[in-house]
């Protein structure tokens, strides 16, 4: 079968691997239908690591990705623990928890001490034409969702979380550092929530733009002068309740706390380049404010499921794909994904039309 694996950096080539085995215990063969390029694939993109991981041999990358049941192990129940069945249709969580652990005990299998997660080496992920699964990380998904959308529940989730760490309340004002695919869902949940105004950022001019659409009452770039100071002026010195960095983790962290009030919440999702967080520390303490680090998302996906299927003119997730490439292109999507070319938002591997 065919597999875009990743040998260094920038260095994604496809090659031809074997057909997983059947499955085991609790886990599924999944046909890959649709996977999405996540920023953190870009990270692994750029530099063959994330954080402190690094790529040591070729790994197959994706994380965000949806298929169809090709064969089922003993006992493969889903994450609603019903009995998976040939031929379903499913969105799957990339990470795989041991459940047995403290933190899985206490409901964080999102800070599973033994956690294995598809793209993050040395575990393989979904920009492939088969591969095994854990059942458990896996929900069926109605013929209304698509197979882009259902890729597109991984980041759904993940915005999710952000926002319940946000700890957001009707009427609270907000602020949105990035809109790529995280922050645009970040900003969409926001204004669902109720909240107001939503201020959204971003180095890209169309993609501010969008923002708008996605329910930021305004939208800027930072071409248009200090962004922590637009904020200021606009909420009259005040600052915004809570602040969502999911950008690039550099500077903007430091931005962020500068847009928070007194006493706000800084929710952290964006992962930095050099593994380095950059922040005033007597801006920040001198607030108060509650600084909350976002690890991926838990118990998201039914949530996630249900806004897709029951709202779909409000969180219609296939409107934030901006580009479609067939397998066989990754490393071209990739390349034109890192470089920001062409007003790229989203983009999707369809695997099954490879």
């Amino acid at each position: 079968m065919l597999a875009a694996r990743l040998h260094g950096p920038k260095n994604l080539q496809i090659d031809e691997i074997e057909k997983p085995p059947p499955p085991g215990p609790g886990q599924v063969l999944l046909h890959v239908t649709a996977v999405g390029i996540c920023g953190s694939d870009l990270h692994n993109y750029e530099d063959a690591r994330i954080g402190d991981t690094v790529v040591a041999q070729p790994v197959i990358l994706g994380h965000e990705f949806a298929g169809v049941i090709e064969a089922v192990g003993p006992d493969a129940h889903d994450g609603n623990d019903q009995p998976l069945c040939v031929g379903q249709r499913v969105a799957a969580d990339p990470a795989t928890p041991c459940f047995r652990c403290e933190n899985c005990e206490h409901g964080y299998p999102n800070l599973c001490t033994r956690l294995h997660f598809h793209g993050l080496f040395p575990d393989d992920g979904a920009l492939c034409e088969y591969m095994i699964t854990g059942s458990r990380g896996c929900f069926p998904v109605p013929n209304t969702v698509t197979d882009s959308a259902a890729a597109l529940l991984e980041p759904l989730g993940v915005a999710i979380h952000a926002v319940d760490l946000g700890a957001l309340k009707v009427a609270n004002s907000v602020a949105v550092i990035g809109v790529g695919s995280i922050g645009m869902l970040i900003t969409q949940l926001a204004a669902l929530s109720g909240a107001h105004p939503i201020f959204a950022f971003d180095k890209f001019r169309w993609r501010a733009e969008k923002a708008l659409k996605w329910g930021a009452t305004e939208a800027y770039t930072l071409d248009d002068g200090d962004s922590a100071q637009i904020v200021m002026d606009r909420t009259g010195g005040r600052g915004v309740d809570v602040v969502f960095e999911a950008a690039w983790a550099d500077e903007s962290v430091n931005t962020a706390a500068r847009m928070a009030r007194l006493g706000g919440r800084l929710v952290l999702v964006g992962i930095p380049g050099d593994d380095n967080l950059q922040m005033q520390h007597s801006q920040a303490r001198r607030k108060g404010l509650e600084i909350m680090m976002s690890r991926r998302m838990k118990h998201t996906y039914p949530r996630a499921i249900q806004l897709a299927t029951e709202h779909p003119q409000a969180l219609d997730l296939d409107k934030l794909i901006s580009h479609r490439f067939p397998l066989k292109e990754a490393p071209q999507a990739f390349a034109m994904n890192f470089a920001y070319q062409d007003a790229v938002q989203k983009v999707i591997i369809d695997v099954s039309a490879s």
